[in-house]
């Protein structure tokens, strides 16, 4: 495992445009947008502003969304189709295990994302850090692995490499949607809000600003994490093919 992960590491930094592009993306567009839309500095009704944890949760999410949409689907099918799982299963080391070391490699790079956000917005904003810091890990990493499983889900279904990053896509711009992206979930109609309710995105969206915002989640958004780490886990497990 130890030297799987060291080879996987190295490939993977090799392919650094994927991996500026999953760290880079969100904080660019948290720093540009943040300084020229008007009004995301200003503090609501409540005091809060739209850059203490809506806009820096959002791009939390669309860090890890990059991440399992796109670069881990497009990697595994790409080992799938070039024969590399299938060759791996003939010996000691089974297919499993380089399963394991993709979603370490792409847990660590969303950890360093997302730590790189906190600091950004800390330092250009003058935005306080999270202030549920207990809550805020739970949601991560619940959130996190219920996406990852959705990414295994793409991996599972595309037919090969170069399909991958387009069905990603595909699922990828809905879930940013219903996650407040462009239309605040506040600001939805009842039936899209209820809608993003239960879309694993919108949840985990609006987990991340509650725990960023010094409040403890929702019983109902935890829930629906889980709920969608266990269904798109199994269809990752049943659907998932090594060659």
């Amino acid at each position: 495992m130890k030297k799987m992960l060291l080879v996987e590491t190295k490939l993977y930094l090799r392919d650094w445009p994927s991996l500026a592009f999953s760290i880079a993306l969100p904080v660019v567009l948290l720093v540009v947008l943040g300084l020229t839309i008007p009004g995301m500095g200003e503090a609501t009704e409540t005091g809060e502003r739209f850059v203490d944890a809506q806009w820096p949760s959002l791009m939390v999410l669309l860090s890890l969304l990059t991440l399992v949409c796109s670069v881990l689907p497009a990697v595994l099918t790409t080992y799938r189709e070039q024969g590399v799982l299938r060759r791996m299963s003939t010996t000691p080391v089974s297919p499993a295990r380089m399963l394991t070391v993709q979603l370490v490699i792409n847990l660590a790079v969303a950890v360093v994302a997302t730590a790189i956000l906190v600091v950004g917005t800390m330092l250009v904003f003058d935005a306080a850090p999270p202030g549920q810091w207990p809550g805020f890990v739970l949601v991560f990493l619940l959130g996190t692995a219920a996406l990852m499983a959705m990414g295994l889900v793409i991996a599972a279904l595309a037919p090969n490499g170069k399909a991958a990053p387009g069905i990603g896509s595909l699922v990828m711009f809905p879930l940013m949607f219903v996650a407040g992206m462009w239309i605040p979930r506040q600001a939805m109609p009842d039936a899209l809000r209820t809608v993003s309710d239960y879309s694993v995105a919108g949840p985990f969206a609006q987990a991340l600003k509650d725990t960023w915002a010094g409040h403890a989640p929702q019983p109902l958004h935890l829930i629906v994490m889980a709920a969608g780490l266990v269904v798109f886990g199994g269809l990752a497990v049943r659907l998932f093919r090594w060659e």
